[in-house]
């Protein structure tokens, strides 16, 4: 059954006017958030934090969990579904780095300001922001801040939940800062792994002639530029980090490099994996060192078709909103939700610059927009829910 979104489309106008009147709330709490480093496996003073907002706004049930997610329940008037909502808690910025952000007239720049402190913000003032438009939902909204997300922790807090949560959602909805007009309802096929180079420290350089780990890393490097990719279905190898070395004129014993293999297709990354995995070993008989291929996160290929009403409606309220929709795949917690057969979207709620690095900036002006694409979402959701029943 579709949406009913006649009323909705026609509402958003008013739902942006009003929330501009919480943005200055949304963006105190987003400093608040930043403020406390959260690299991946040591969220819990970022989960603390977001659990003491859900009790101070009366959200029932907040509380941690064993692998450190902050929840929070919003009871809807009438309580028969759930509705999940939630932001990734963890930072690709160690605790060694500066956190504070600084505030201008239409920007806020800091470290992970848009991944992902707006969108934990977001999911901290969720409660006034219904408030804020008057808007009263019959489904119960549990909001979760996800652990353990991003790098190693391949979405380990958020499929935690989905083992363990009492009943099923009906939908979920991922909140990222940026970037607005993202809509990802589908993930690609993707391992995220790592070749690391030792040296033993008995080597015959005699023996095997090596140069040390730069330059046989980088022989790697140009190997796996030689793999052939297929146009169909998209596929891509991402060399993402790479570090060795100690000294100008030490020569160097270790390297680790850092990889993605994206696919449309799960049989192709395997096989690409498993085409890396022989360079490693080759790699390991022809120097004498230890050259190891080692996976450190999965995605499957799926999610809804782009006819799917959430789908449908998510894109009728960005258009309604002026904004074109940017349909993109993802290997976030959308992930973790396909593999459920959970109908599920990741949106951004504003526009953004330099993502990653530490001058990462969030534009304060569209995230009026970003909000009422939100409550929009929810309220389609929550009706269809009622015509289902």
């Amino acid at each position: 059954m579709d949406f009913q979104s006649g009323s909705i489309l026609d509402d958003l106008g008013e739902y942006v006017r009003r929330l501009e009147g919480i943005r200055e709330a949304v963006f105190s709490t987003m400093v608040m958030v930043n403020e406390i480093p959260a690299p991946t496996f040591k969220e819990l003073n970022r989960a603390r934090f977001l659990v003491d907002r859900f009790s101070e706004l009366e959200m029932i049930n907040a509380s941690i969990d064993e692998k450190g997610n902050a929840i929070g329940i919003l009871p809807g008037r009438v309580g028969d579904n759930d509705i999940l909502v939630t932001a990734h808690l963890d930072s690709v910025f160690d605790s060694t780095v500066d956190h504070a952000v600084t505030l201008k007239p239409n920007v806020a720049i800091g470290p992970g300001v848009g991944d992902n402190s707006l969108g934990v913000a977001v999911l901290g003032t969720l409660p006034l922001i219904l408030k804020c438009i008057e808007l009263e939902l019959d489904s119960n909204l549990v909001l979760l801040g996800s652990t353990r997300s991003l790098g190693k922790g391949d979405l380990e807090g958020i499929r935690f939940v989905l083992d363990n949560y009492r009943r099923p959602f009906v939908s979920a909805l991922c909140l990222e800062g940026i970037k607005i007009g993202r809509l990802s309802f589908s993930s690609i096929g993707m391992l995220r792994g790592e070749i690391s180079y030792k040296i033993p420290e008995l080597y015959d350089w005699t023996k095997f002639n090596s140069v040390g780990a730069i330059v046989d890393m980088n022989d790697m490097i140009n190997r796996i530029l030689e793999i052939p990719l297929p146009r169909k279905p998209k596929s891509t190898i991402v060399l993402g980090q790479m570090e060795a070395g100690t000294s100008y004129n030490t020569l160097p014993t270790k390297a680790r490099l850092r990889f993605e293999i994206r696919s449309e297709s799960d049989d192709i990354v395997s096989s690409l994996a498993s085409r890396m995995n022989y360079l490693a070993e080759e790699m390991t008989s022809k120097t004498g060192a230890h050259v190891q291929f080692k996976k450190i996160a999965l995605r499957k290929s799926g999610g809804t078709e782009f006819s799917h009403p959430l789908n449908t409606i998510g894109r009728e309220i960005l258009k309604r909103l002026g904004i074109s929709p940017r349909i993109t795949p993802s290997t976030s917690e959308v992930a973790a939700l396909i593999d459920k057969d959970i109908p599920a979207i990741t949106i951004g709620l504003t526009d953004g610059e330099n993502s990653g690095d530490l001058e990462e900036s969030v534009f304060i002006e569209p995230v009026s927009k970003g909000l009422a694409q939100l409550v929009g979402l929810l309220r389609a959701i929550d009706e269809r829910c009622l015509h289902e029943n």
